[in-house]
């Protein structure tokens, strides 16, 4: 997760700090300037004045009684949004030392006053890349007052500093008005934002649904990741309209805890053993906090002992934070994001998982061979033109974790806003050994949504298999990057596919081109020979065609297996058969169950073919038991498949 680091726009913090301690002069960042456009790229607010953090109080500090949740407030720009990512942020040592490197360095040194320059450095992580983002300590002020993000302690100014590398990352300080906090906390860690819509899951009924939807939240709570949650508006009215309970619509909160918390008191509560599952968040107004069941001043919190409570860090202060039970908040709350740290380290006690980092592109051409932005699969002539990226799961099941991202577009007054395509991917079972690009739709088995955000995310458990991700945009004729993130059990082995068919070579003209591809799908087998004392088999399938195969998993225990198999092949001799072999997996050696052979002529249109199982060689008109369901699909145009 934290890779190397490189510097942003090629800025080098100690070289440019070294620099000016030897002119004896403070920082000013030419390429994040102390004027406008920095602050809009639309708008203007009148007399601002940019000033150094010791021009607003005497003793600054970048952090005042170390760092917490509580340290901050929202400005005047609409970036409730990065406060909530920064208080979730705060609450994680290992995540915001990464964000504030060398934090003692870059601190305030009143013993050393000579040795401060003006300069400081933050890291955010942006498209697969950690980026050191270089700026001076000029921050906006309007009356003496900060008018952005801002500390609790007047003195205190590591919130404000992070927002104006943010700002500056973005384009201008406008550019971080009404943004997405799954966002900033993927860019705060590198991790993979997963959104949880909760009107749509039916979480206030479903009792056992949000029980498991706790869980994870949980889980990703206990290792490490971030998390925030926000009540829909659907008005321009609604947006931060305070509700009669007290909490904000359209609003982001930082979550700063979740747990199971006991009830009871004394010894009672052990053997009771009574537990709630509860959630705490944070207001980044740093007040009006949710006032029903379990709020600061509530009668229940009697029924927790002080003990538990101290544990819980509860406190009675209109300070922003609440604890809530899971099921009020399910009712109230519309959305959570969870942004998880994925754990790629062997050294791991918890789950780790296998990553595989691609950058790609939606491009325009003519050429629908080589155009690579046809638009979702509404748009079916061209769908199949979006870049194509297959992958292989191993297990007979696994959880397989996917995100995109867009590349994020800079705001300027030149450029205006940079605006998200609407993005999105299908996930198709093809071939277990293709290697060339699909030309013709196959079983789609997982979609995500489609959406104009950054990043899109699924989670989905897929069978052991090829599959192929298409990543497309909404529309057909955009263009773009983008960064694909996949996560496996065990390696996926993931690639894009960049050819259409076989290429021609050197040798194409001594050993032969293909003439004709063939798509072999073996979908089940009936009445096979019994195995074993229980009436069974283990049961897999070969698929054999001009010296090359593929083979099946195995189907535990049955004589009737649903295959669901495919296999592709090129021909240079068409002539020749294909062979689907039928075999019984054993601990010592496998058993032939039959076979059948198969000629792949082009202008055979019928759809599925049962066949009877045959003997090999000279014996093939022997039945043997059982039958096997394939179907064909030829064609003398290699990229007709």
């Amino acid at each position: 997760m934290f890779s190397s680091v490189k510097p942003y726009e090629n800025q080098r913090y100690a070289s440019l700090k070294k620099e000016c301690l030897r002119r004896k002069q403070l920082f000013e960042d030419p390429l994040f300037p102390a004027n406008d456009d920095s602050l809009f790229y639309k708008s203007r607010i009148q007399g601002i004045q940019w000033k150094r953090p010791k021009e607003i109080c005497d003793d600054p500090h970048l952090f005042v009684d170390g760092i917490s949740s509580h340290d901050l407030h929202q400005g005047q720009v609409g970036n409730c949004w990065f406060v909530a990512a920064c208080s979730s942020l705060a609450s994680r040592e290992s995540l915001w030392q990464k964000v504030i490197p060398d934090w003692k360095e870059q601190e305030w040194n009143p013993e050393k006053p000579e040795s401060y320059a003006g300069i400081f450095h933050f890291q955010f992580w942006r498209f697969g890349q950690w980026l050191d983002v270089v700026i001076d300590d000029r921050l906006p002020t309007l009356h003496n007052q900060l008018i952005y993000c801002h500390s609790n302690s007047k003195n205190e100014f590591w919130c404000a500093l992070v927002e104006k590398a943010y700002a500056k990352l973005s384009g201008c300080y406008e550019a971080l008005d009404g943004g997405n906090t799954a966002d900033a906390l993927v860019d705060f860690t590198g991790g993979v934002s997963e959104p949880i819509d909760l009107t749509e899951g039916d979480y206030i009924t479903d009792e056992a649904k949000r029980n498991l939807l706790f869980e994870r939240v949980l889980k990703v709570h206990n290792r490490g990741g971030l998390i925030s949650c926000s009540i829909k508006a659907t008005s321009a009215a609604d947006m931060e309209a305070r509700l009669a309970c007290g909490l904000v619509k359209g609003h982001a909160y930082a979550v700063t805890d979740v747990r199971k918390v006991r009830l009871g008191h004394g010894l009672l509560s052990f053997f009771k053993s009574e537990k709630l599952d509860m959630i705490r968040m944070r207001n980044p107004w740093g007040e009006r906090e949710w006032n029903g069941p379990w709020s600061d001043t509530s009668e229940e919190w009697q029924k927790v002992s002080k003990s538990e409570r101290e544990k819980m860090g509860m406190t009675v202060e209109d300070d922003g934070e609440f604890w809530m039970t899971f099921e009020d908040f399910c009712k109230y709350f519309t959305d959570i994001i969870k942004c998880r740290l994925i754990n790629t380290s062997y050294l791991s006690i918890h789950k780790t998982w296998e990553e595989a980092v691609l950058h790609g592109a939606w491009t325009r051409s003519e050429d629908p061979l080589k155009n690579r932005c046809g638009g979702c699969i509404n748009h079916k002539d061209t769908f199949l033109q979006n870049p194509q990226y297959v992958f292989d799961v191993k297990k007979a099941e696994d959880e397989v974790l996917i995100s995109i991202q867009q590349k994020p577009k800079r705001t300027s007054r030149k450029e205006g806003k940079g605006e998200n395509l609407a993005i999105g991917f299908d996930i198709h079972k093809v071939e277990l050994n293709r290697n060339y690009r699909m030309h013709t739709l196959q079983q789609k088995v997982a979609s995500s949504i489609y959406i104009n955000s950054r990043s899109v995310f699924l989670r989905t458990d897929l069978k052991e298999g090829r599959y192929v991700i298409i990543p497309t945009t909404f529309d057909p004729g955009h263009v773009g990057e983008f960064l694909l993130r996949i996560f496996t059990d065990v390696p996926s082995d993931c690639r894009e596919l960049t050819l259409d068919e076989p290429p021609h070579t050197c040798w194409s003209g001594m050993c032969g081109y293909p003439q004709m591809v063939s798509q072999i799908h073996v979908l089940a087998a009936a009445g096979l020979k019994n195995q074993d004392v229980q009436g069974g088999a283990d049961p897999y399938v070969i698929i054999k065609c001009e010296g090359e195969k593929v083979r099946s998993p195995v189907k535990k225990n049955t004589v009737t297996p649903e295959f669901d198999v495919k296999g592709l092949f090129y021909r240079k001799k068409p002539g020749q058969p294909i062979i689907v072999q039928v075999w019984n997996h054993n601990l010592i050696s496998d058993e032939f169950l039959g076979q059948v052979t198969l000629t792949g002529d082009p202008t055979d249109r019928q759809s599925v073919h049962t066949l009877h199982l045959q003997d090999k060689g000279n014996r093939k008109s022997n039945d043997l038991p059982g039958t096997i369901a394939v179907s064909l699909l030829s064609s003398n145009i290699l990229t007709n498949v």
